[in-house]
This record gives structure tokens, sequence and C-alpha cells, in this order.
């Protein structure tokens, strides 16, 4: 496929903002792709665990009475952070899922800068979204089923029964919802920086997609893990709070 923009002549070649396959092979008599997403995916994860098993010997060996610096000021200061988003949306119920909140916070925020060094962010693919949304929906409807017993399902007939159709659909919207922003949002910046560098001369490809990476990269990429993480944190206090 061609085109002309500007006088110049493009092709999908040109524009890098697709999936690619790897290698392939057979398993079961059906044909699996390892992709670039596979390969992301396992390299932020090595940098996480990485990342924690340092950051886990640097406050196991820190000085209590000492000023933080470094590293573990980075991490106290990160830790703070989620301990306050939680508290301040989930309140008593915050300790329970401090430490899922975090993990998927940092899962997410890897994945969505991982533009920055150069890799196809893992979250541009509705493969990986998707999931994320499946586990804050199944984590709802456990800890829901937990908490209220048969008043967790009954409630889906309030105010009237026939509603019923109206708040199943809203249930079953939440994944879609969850997965389908991120995905969108980090999938349109992808889209994007891959238009830019495949339009711009080779001169300038250093200078204003930086711009863009800032944009799209960092600052779309926090909100939007943010906005995730609160998200499930509001869904997972509405089923469980007493109120």
């Amino acid at each position: 496929m061609t085109g002309i923009i500007s006088g110049m002549m493009i092709t999908v070649e040109d524009v890098d903002f697709y999936i690619k396959g790897l290698f392939k092979f057979m398993l079961f008599g059906q044909e699996l792709w390892i992709t670039t997403t596979h390969v992301a995916l396992l390299l932020l994860s090595i940098v996480l665990i990485v990342f924690m098993i340092v950051g886990h010997n640097v406050i196991k060996k820190a000085d209590p009475m000492a000023k933080p610096k470094g590293l573990q000021n980075l991490l106290e200061l990160f830790i703070q952070f989620i301990d306050n988003m939680t508290t301040g949306i989930m309140g008593k119920n915050a300790p329970r899922f401090r430490n899922w909140i975090c993990a998927i916070f940092m899962f997410i925020l890897f994945c969505n800068i991982s533009g920055l060094f150069g890799f196809r962010p893992p979250t541009a693919d509705y493969g990986v979204t998707l999931p994320l949304g499946l586990i804050t929906f199944f984590l709802i409807q456990i800890n829901g089923l937990k908490a209220k017993k048969m008043k967790h399902i009954t409630e889906l007939f309030k105010p009237s029964p026939i509603l019923f159709p109206i708040n199943l659909i809203g249930e079953v919207a939440v994944p879609l919802s969850l997965s389908l922003r991120l995905f969108g949002n980090i999938m349109s910046g992808t889209i994007l920086l891959g238009l830019i560098y495949g339009l711009l001369p080779t001169a300038i490809k250093m200078g204003i997609p930086s711009v863009i990476h800032a944009y799209c990269d960092l600052f779309s990429g926090i909100i939007q893990v943010y906005v995730f993480s609160m998200l499930t944190m509001v869904y997972i206090n509405q089923k469980i709070s007493d109120e």
C-alpha cells in the first residue's frame, strides 16, 4: 500500500506501529507465534523482578535512623504515594488491596513508558489489556460475594427487576471499559509515533519525536496507569463497602 503526502511517497513499510511476529512454532497442531509483545513483556518482567529484588535488599539493609537517599528515597516516595492513594479511595479496605494495586501500577507503568526505550508498549496490544481488565472484574465479583453473599447478586435486581438487564450489562462492561480505555490511549500514541517516524526526514527524527514521546509515553502513560488503578479501587470498594 502506498500514498502521497506533501509530495512524498510512503509505503506501509515506512510506518512501524504493528505487532510483528518473530518466529512461529507448532503446539498441539496449532500454529503459534512469538511476537514483539511477548518479547517486550518478558524483558519488562525481568526488569521488574530485578528492580524489586534490588529494592528489597536496599530497604532491608537501610538504617531506619539515617536520612534516606538514592534508590531508598525513591522507593519510600513511591510506597507513600501508593499508601495515600489506596487509603484515600478505599479507606479501611486499603490494606487488603494495597499490594495488588502496587503490582498492577508498576507493571502497567513500565509497559506504558517502555516506548521511551525503543519497545513497542505491550499495553498497545489488546491481548495484554483485556486480561488486566478481566482480573479486575473477577476481583470485583469474588470480593463482592465474600462481603455481601447473595446480596451481591440480588442487587442486580434493584431498584426494580426490570432493570436487571441494564445492571448486568453494567457489570459486564467493566472489564471492557477498563481494557479498551488503556488500550486505546496507548495504541493511539503508538500509531501517532509510528506515523511520525515513517513520515519525517531522517535528519529531524531525533528532535520532534522526542517531544511526542514525552507526551504519549510519559505523560499519557502515567495518567492511564493512575486511571486504571483508581477505577480498579473504586469498583472493588463499591462492592465491599457497607455504605
